[in-house]
């Protein structure tokens, strides 16, 4: 006769039933869960509501120092990449629950409520006044703040290219100029006279600029757009 085998889930089902603490394990779970789930809430009014010149008063010893930044450094990232740094009750984006998780577990290190979030996205991502890649930070004083967690897609590899015309007005006029090479190269030799002539070539190229900065300057003024050291920290929608 062979010995049945053992279900350990059934003995511990059964050592709990003999200590008669079921019911206080249920309570005990139930009341954690309590306590969670207010701590949840918290932290989601804290990142909806807004605090200006917030310091939270972190443990030095206990941070990450590879995810400390100063604000030029986050502000010379948003400038290259055409990205918002805004408050986090601007972000229309929902917050994983992972990155929830984080800020309890930092408060519960650190022993502190952590105020004043802010989130780096691009600006689609926030409701601005009038899913790419969001970073939640944390200020931390002089100018610092903590990255407290990332989600959602990396950024597009080609997006600091396509960001740098907007950078200021010199790199636009350089776009502008090379697209009107480009476009007074596409116009066939001969169409305005029998022979191609340098001066010609220059008159065509004078055009094609005009009509194309036109274009560019009219987009610019008609849609409030603004170039990126401008909007960088703007919680406004046409800038």
């Amino acid at each position: 006769m062979l010995l049945p085998r053992t279900n350990i889930e059934e003995k511990l089902a059964l050592e709990m039933r003999r200590d008669g603490t079921q019911g206080d394990l249920i309570k005990a779970v139930y009341q954690f869960l309590k306590e969670d789930n207010a701590k949840e809430e918290q932290i989601q009014k804290r990142l909806e509501g807004s605090r200006k010149g917030v310091e939270n008063r972190f443990c030095f010893d206990l941070l990450e120092t590879d995810k400390i930044y100063h604000l030029d450094q986050i502000k010379k990232i948003c400038i290259d990449y055409r990205l918002r740094f805004l408050d986090s009750k601007y972000f229309k984006g929902e917050i994983p629950q992972e990155g929830i998780s984080k800020i309890k577990a930092l408060e519960k290190d650190h022993g502190i409520s952590i105020e004043g979030f802010k989130i780096v996205a691009p600006s689609k991502l926030f409701r601005l006044e009038d899913k790419d890649d969001p970073l939640l930070f944390a200020p931390i004083g002089n100018g610092y703040y903590y990255l407290i967690h990332r989600w959602g897609n990396d950024l597009h590899p080609l997006r600091k290219l396509m960001a740098w015309p907007f950078k200021n007005i010199v790199n636009l006029t350089m776009l502008v100029l090379l697209i009107s090479f480009f476009a007074t190269q596409l116009v066939p030799e001969g169409l305005f006279s029998k022979s191609s002539t340098q001066a010609e070539f220059w008159i065509i190229f004078f055009f094609m600029f005009k009509s194309i900065a036109s274009v560019v300057i009219f987009y610019g003024f008609a849609l409030g757009k603004n170039f990126n050291p401008a909007i960088w920290n703007s919680k406004y929608f046409n800038a």
